[in-house]
């Protein structure tokens, strides 16, 4: 168990004993491991895949999810989410039992429907750096624009924010957000270039946006083998105002500011260079390239999760 003693709003160590607990009545031999610093839980993760070790199980946000997806891509080792973060989108959109300040003894929850669950292969996001060479695994999202702005403007967050949780956030957004850049790009899928304004170009590999609270691409699987590229047009930062109730409603599709496109190779170039994020976090600037990496890793699934989140059906923990 890998967990970030940062993450969220309240303090989880004695809740995260449990749950070790939990599986090792289950037969498990079970090690705890807190991390201590940014990029701690992909060596742990790498740690852990090299002993041979079976099964991960990460406490965090949708950050600490990203560093053990690095660790454990392309090994045989499965990760579980346990979550623990402000956000937690994954675990929304898997419907995994979230604790509450109130009710932290839901992470038993979890570790229960865990525990019940399957294993999926899953896709993940590979951010490309400059010279084409292999840079970082994201499982969630990529993007330039207004939430790269956000995510350089506000990570890491104070201690009063991740007390406020997703209110937190949306406070400290909402002051700089006027601020984020509009910017021309010619965004190029598979080798076909769109063109035009962007308050955001958004490249997702799941169902959910901005920390799970927004069902952006209803239709996605994560395991279809494709990214939903979607494109945010528009000539001042106010149009993305006007995007996210329609997202909440879901009307989007229905705007003709908003292009979806499916793809597996995206590159993204801008005049300027334009903040960019991955799984939320800081991913320097555009331009951006990502590449789709079938199957690359194991996950455990809860039996919450629908069915349709998935191509392929999975196998027996």
């Amino acid at each position: 168990m890998i967990y970030n003693p940062l993450a969220g709003p309240a303090n989880l160590a004695a809740p995260i004993a449990l749950v070790a607990d939990y599986w090792r009545t289950h037969g498990w031999r079970v090690t705890v491991k807190p991390t201590q610093f940014a990029g701690h839980a992909t060596i742990l993760a790498e740690e852990a895949a090299a002993a041979g070790q079976q099964l991960v199980l990460v406490g965090g946000g949708d950050g600490t999810l990203g560093e053990v997806a690095n660790g454990l891509a392309g090994t045989e080792t499965v990760l579980g989410l346990l979550p623990l973060g402000t956000g937690n989108s994954l675990a929304k959109e898997l419907q995994i039992p979230r604790p509450k300040r109130w009710n932290r003894h839901r992470l038993l929850q979890a570790a229960d429907s865990l525990a019940a669950g399957r294993i999926q292969q899953i896709d993940l996001g590979l951010r490309m750096n400059v010279g084409g060479e292999n840079g970082r695994y994201w499982v969630l999202w990529a993007g330039v624009g207004a939430d790269g702005y956000l995510s350089h403007q506000l990570e890491p967050r104070p201690k009063w924010s991740k007390k406020l949780g997703v209110a937190g956030y949306a406070l400290q957004g909402l002051a700089v957000a006027p601020y984020a850049p509009v910017f021309p790009a010619a965004v190029e899928v598979d080798g076909r270039i769109y063109e035009d304004n962007y308050v955001l170009v958004l490249i997702s590999n799941c169902r959910r946006y901005a920390g799970g609270e927004l069902l952006l691409s209803p239709q996605a699987q994560l395991d279809d083998g494709l990214f939903e590229v979607w494109l945010f047009r528009g000539e001042h930062v106010a149009r993305i105002f006007r995007y996210l109730p329609e997202i909440m409603l879901g009307r989007h599709f229905e705007d003709g500011g908003l292009t979806l496109v499916n793809g597996r190779h995206v590159t993204i170039h801008t005049d300027q260079p334009i903040p960019a994020q991955t799984d939320g976090d800081r991913a320097g600037h555009s331009p951006l390239t990502v590449t789709l990496q079938p199957n690359a890793l194991r996950l455990l699934v809860p039996d919450t999760a629908q069915a349709d989140l998935f191509s392929q059906p999975g196998e027996e923990i």
